[in-house]
């Protein structure tokens, strides 16, 4: 039967099974496994039924373990159910995993397997998630392919049932889950031909009903609970025969056999690899190459990992075999081997020891791969290679060079099998150009139009936007087998010119090769605009060199910095894959498809753009003469050496060239790297007017990426300032006499144009110029003297203002968020007041991705080396994190008090300078300030004393200084899976300041609802509109009474922000900061989102208020409303969000009926805090 070719990653082919043979789906965020639940969703809402006729019921939880706990619910009353995981939030359903297993109900977990946070976070895929799971008592089916993602999770589905074992079906998260791949979609028919419909109603005659009442769950004593374990063995026994069955069972329905182990290569294999995993398939074809060359080598193939059957394992092992390599992608320090390993020397021991086999073969273990680490032919060769030595490595790796305990495999990079047959592309883009999503339809568009298979992945590091992205396509005849990266490319595109500068893409290109630049110097002036190094590559590989302005096609189509449709045609022209006619419709419809919902003006646009590529597309003759400039080093010389050495190759991208010894141990990285970063992706940088700056800061206060920033100096401290360093007459009375500074820091702003928004003057003191090298080298000169200048005392300025506080430098700078991002002000103004005493337990989200993802880190350090000490524990325990730290930094100090004590006793200081230091108020800076200078002299004293009491004093002394704690989060944390944690940390009466960044969705997952998302809004997993109102948190935790809370909006009122933030601190209790954050995920332009800010407030979405509870204690009202009632329609400020708008496009009277209930929810919660205003009036 002739089936469908598609062309899917493996989240579009498992999901396309898991969807259809469900009938209860539960969901919760988490990379890379969120796209499932985002399709399930997606097909519940346009009412897409499964293969029993009947929409599914999709559900969302606050956290993984409510997906858990709800599946065992569905399943314990008889439901057909699955969800999707992987990494930390795999881990939280582990208990509820036993008891499914414990219950014998079958179910299928779908795992985009993935690695563990350990010494950092990694989004990226390992099998260390799985193994983390192994034990309990579930099956584990592997998929290695975008197809095997479809089979297996059917092959699984069908096993479960008969088995009743439950099942997780896991392929390597990004390699498999994101890779695109041309295969063969089952029909809704094969699907319900493999489903045995007597045991779906079995598995529905064993569900707890009430019309057939039983228990489980029961409480167990000595007497029956061992007993009872062993009652599962025989399903256990049974469960490899059964899924060998399914396999055959399948592969009579569609052609393609698998086995419990599938073996490849030689009949005769002397040396043979044991795996799991995408990686296998580089193995096999590695294994093909080789043995073409003489060598008996191959490949055993892992599929049903639990139960292990060890008979299965062993007959599909050549009798000639000699050695193994058994070859994990996980790490388990302290064990005696990884798992897969330790099942493999098991099974091979037994059937030694029982005379199964003859010889017990030498078996060796290896770990590869993980967090994404590239796993190569190279790689391959090596492990064969370690097999035919003498004296093979055992308990090795392959990949890092590990130069401390030598466990790793040296390998020759230059080995390659990759054939003439397959065309390979590579295109170089900014992250939110839209590159990816172009290159994402190139290749189904390839897939569909042509009979070639296809293969797209694309390599990004988590910075929010102005990153590197890399596409690898193939496309070939034969299917493309490949899970690994592009080496050598045919074609090159280049969508920065200041790549050029950064990354050596052309060494990646092969001779001959076809290389695309887009750029705004003409044919006659960009090859002297060109490094030399660039320069010489192109000549001596005989590349053909192709240019077109797509920065200024862009701008001129109005679709600013997304130049993926303008690069997408031209790679077609160039390329010639279609004919110009064919690329062109091809183009189009995808741009229908992809952009329809957005409306007709975005699709006409991205049209425009597609017509208007083809004319600028210019050919470049590459002349013979190499005369261009030197590619600057990629960070000053005056960086640490960390930096140089370090630091510098991860931004080069050379990463993976590291040595273990230059690795930190445990994960402790040094602050402040940032600034030596120097990215340069602005195309336009703000340009201060002196003459019009009113100097009021409120450029300074919204700037995301601390690129403006204001100084105020005395004259003679300008003595030496260069020629292009501009000031004006400073305005305030107690800077009569200085002069004010408005520094751009050009290099590493964004051109995000908040600050010219913001800008409050009538004629604008900002204007937006183009940056060009000329001006770079001039402000870079200017940025050096700025930062240099002295700060402006303590005394002089008041924090809770927007002047007083950008007087401070922050200490948190050039980020990876988005240009425009609306969360990193706020986290800037913290740093800004507090941060040389600062203190912060960040949750997973955005918030810890740009706040923490390496190479380079945004917290930085003053001139006295103090700053913000950070770190990130996991999603859901980061108030808990944050309690703990409070504790710490409570008990240190009071211990010091006591030791303080203790040093009077023994007459190492007197008791005045010990009474100074434990009852110094320090309320302001500048008492502070006054406390470190004891601290200091305490110190010294103590460092003449060979007493242990001094010792431990002088050890903790530091904690007699004022420490600010802050828990950040956004309100997938907070209103969420950190809730109950939230809820609890604030209630216990601690010091802790708790900002919360509302995005109004999970923003770091790729915009899931969550409770804080408003009514009508549409996100992933409410595809249909938020259909519930949104959660009143600080209204909520107000009711304590001991809580500070505040509802904050920098757009609209930067002022009150500081205020609140300020008042926050200072208070010494719990308190709570809930800041309104513009996003990306709200469907808007950035360079609005201040506007958005102030509609949200002006329409009562967003009302501004601080509670007080010390206000209270004064006689005061604690409640002070910092905005006016509602003076516009909720659908006013709704309208301009393509969140709101999308879904008046698909289902207009739906949306209007959400959009009257937000519009009830507004007036509702107005409402509300009025009476709550006056509620709280003190009586007369």
């Amino acid at each position: 039967m002739s089936r469908k070719m598609v062309t899917i990653d493996g989240n579009q082919a498992c999901t396309h099974v898991a969807y259809a043979t469900s009938e209860v789906i539960t969901i919760y965020p988490i990379t890379p496994s969120s796209p499932m639940a985002a399709e399930a969703d997606a097909k519940k809402t346009v009412h897409q039924e499964n293969i029993w006729g009947t929409v599914p019921a999709v559900t969302q939880m606050q956290s993984e373990g409510g997906v858990a706990g709800a599946l065992h619910g569905s399943l314990t009353t008889g439901a057909m159910c699955t969800t999707f995981t992987c990494s930390q939030g795999l881990l939280l359903m582990i208990p509820n995993m036993y008891k499914i297993a414990g219950e014998l109900t079958p179910t299928v977990f779908h795992i985009t397997a993935r690695s563990l946070a350990g010494q950092g976070l990694s989004i990226f895929g390992d099998h260390g998630d799985v193994m983390a799971c192994r034990q309990t008592g579930w099956a584990m089916l592997c998929s290695q392919s975008v197809q095997e993602c479809q089979d297996m999770a059917l092959i699984s589905t069908q096993a479960t049932l008969k088995s009743r074992i439950p099942f997780m079906h896991f392929f390597d998260g990004f390699r498999t889950s994101h890779e695109i791949q041309k295969m063969e979609q089952l029909s809704t028919d094969d699907m319900a031909d493999m489903i045995d419909e007597d045991l779906l109603m079995a598995h529905h005659d064993r569900a707890l009903t009430p019309d057939r009442p039983m228990m489980r769950g029961t409480a167990q004593n000595p007497d029956v609970y061992f007993t009872g374990r062993e009652t599962v063995n025989k399903y256990y026994n049974a469960c490899p025969n059964i899924v060998q069955e399914t396999m055959d069972k399948f592969a009579a329905l569609t052609g393609r056999q698998y086995h419990l182990f599938d073996y490849q290569g030689s009949p005769d294999a002397e040396e043979i690899v044991v795996m799991m995993g995408s990686g296998a398939e580089t193995v096999a074809a590695t294994a093909d190459h080789l043995i073409a060359a003489g060598r008996k080598i191959g490949l055993l193939i892992v599929r049903l990992f639990r139960p292990f059957d060890c008979k299965a394992m062993v007959n599909a092992i050549p009798a000639t075999v000699k050695k193994i390599t058994v070859l994990d992608r996980t790490k388990e320090p302290g064990c005696a081997g990884e798992p897969l390993y330790l099942d493999v020397r098991a099974a091979i021991g037994e059937a030694v020891e029982s005379s199964k086999i003859n010889c017990q073969p030498v078996i060796l273990s290896g770990r590869y791969g993980l967090g994404s680490a590239e796993f190569t032919p190279a790689m391959v060769k090596a492990v064969f290679d370690n097999m035919a030595s003498w004296a093979p490595k055992n308990h090795f790796c392959v990949g890092p060079h590990d130069d401390v305990t030598f466990s790793s495999l040296d390998y020759d990079k230059s080995f390659s099998i990759e054939g003439k047959d397959v065309f390979r592309a590579m295109f170089f883009g900014l992250g939110s150009d839209g590159t990816v999503g172009a290159n994402k339809n190139t290749i189904k568009i390839i897939g569909t139009e042509t009979d070639n298979s296809a293969q797209g992945y694309f390599v990004y590091d988590s910075k929010k936007s102005g990153s590197i992205t890399t596409s690898h396509l193939r496309f070939g005849k034969n299917q493309v087998v490949a899970p690994y990266l592009i080496d050598k490319a045919n074609f090159i595109a280049c969508h920065n010119f200041t790549f050029l500068d950064k990354y050596d893409m052309l060494a990646r290109l092969e001779e001959g090769g076809t290389f695309l630049l887009t750029t705004t110097y003409s044919k006659g002036q960009v090859w002297k605009h060109l490094p030399a190094k660039v320069q010489k590559q192109l000549v001596d590989k005989k590349a053909k060199f192709f240019i077109i302005d797509a920065i200024g096609l862009g701008q001129a189509l109005g679709l600013g910095a997304r130049i993926n449709m303008i690069m997408q045609t031209a790679f077609f022209m160039i390329s010639g894959i279609l004919t110009e006619e064919q690329a062109i419709k091809a183009i189009k419809d995808a741009i229908k498809k992809t952009y329809g919902k957005k409306g007709d003006k975005v699709v006409n646009m991205n049209y425009a753009a597609v017509d208007g590529a083809i004319k600028k597309i210019v050919e470049v003759k590459v002349p013979k003469t190499v005369n261009g400039h030197e590619i600057p080093a990629t960070v000053p010389e005056d960086a640490p050496e960390f930096v140089k050495e370090v630091t510098a190759t991860m931004i080069e991208g050379n990463g993976d060239e590291l040595k273990v010894s230059q690795i930190p141990d445990d994960g402790t990285w040094p602050t402040a790297t940032t600034q030596y970063e120097k990215r340069n992706i602005a195309v336009k940088v703000p340009e201060w007017l002196p003459e019009n700056c009113i100097q009021c800061g409120r450029c300074s206060i919204v700037c995301p990426h601390a690129a403006i920033r204001l100084k105020i100096s005395k004259k003679t401290d300008l003595k030496k300032a260069p020629k292009s360093f501009k000031t004006v007459e400073a305005v305030g009375k107690q800077f009569k006499g200085r002069m004010a500074t408005l520094q751009v820091f050009t290099e590493d702003c964004c051109g995000c144009t908040l600050c010219v928004d913001t800008c409050p003057a009538k004629t604008k003191a900002l204007q937006m110029i183009t940056n060009t090298d000329a001006l770079r080298d001039k402000e870079s000169v200017n940025v050096k003297y700025f930062l240099n200048l002295p700060e402006a005392s303590p005394e002089e300025i008041d924090i809770s203002t927007v002047k007083g506080s950008q007087l401070k430098r922050p200490l948190f700078e050039f980020s990876g968020a988005c240009a425009g991002c609306g969360e990193t002000p706020y986290i800037k103004l913290v740093t800004q007041l507090f941060g040389d005493r600062l203190l912060v337990a960040n949750a997973t989200g955005c918030s810890s991705i740009y706040g923490g993802n390496l190479p380079t880190t945004p917290y930085a350090k003053n001139a006295d080396g103090r700053g913000p000490a950070w770190s990130n524990s996991l999603f859901e325990d980061n108030a808990e994190f944050g309690l703990g730290m409070r504790n710490t930094v409570n008990k240190f100090a009071s211990q010091a008090v006591e030791l303080l004590d203790k040093a009077v006793a023994e007459k190492i200081i007197t008791k005045k300078m010990a009474n100074d230091l434990s009852t110094a108020s320090q309320k302001t800076q500048t008492e502070i300030d006054a406390q470190r200078v004891r601290v200091a002299a305490l110190k010294d004293k103590l460092a003449d004393s060979d007493s242990l009491i001094a010792k431990r004093l002088s050890h903790i002394a530091d904690y007699l200084v004022k420490k600010s704690v802050w828990i950040f989060g956004g309100d997938g944390w907070a209103y969420d899976i950190g809730y109950g944690g939230l809820d609890h940390v604030l209630a216990s009466g601690q010091n802790v300041n708790v900002m919360i960044l509302d995005t109004e969705v999970y923003s770091n997952t790729g915009g899931q609802m969550s409770k804080s998302t408003p009514r009508s809004a549409t996100a992933q997993f409410a595809a249909g509109g938020k259909k519930m109102p949104k959660k009143d948190i600080g209204m909520i935790f107000s009711t304590y009474g001991n809580i500070y809370v505040a509802k904050v909006s920098m757009g609209a009122n930067p002022g009150q922000v500081a205020k609140a933030i300020a008042e926050a601190e200072a208070y010494d209790g719990p308190s709570l900061i809930i800041a309104y954050a513009h996003c990306i995920n709200h469907g808007i332009n950035l360079a609005t989102g201040l506007q958005q800010q102030q509609k949200a407030v002006k329409c009562g979405h967003w009302p501004l208020y601080r509670y007080n509870p010390l206000l209270e204690e004064e006689g005061k009202n604690p409640l002070h409303i910092d905005s006016k009632a509602p003076e516009m329609p909720f659908a006013d400020y709704a309208l301009n969000e393509n969140r709101y708008r999308m879904l008046k496009m698909m289902n207009p009277e739906h949306a209007d009926e959400l959009m009257a209930q937000a519009q009830a929810d507004v007036n509702k919660s107005w409402k509300f805090l009025e009476g709550r205003f006056k509620a709280l009036e003190p009586e007369d």
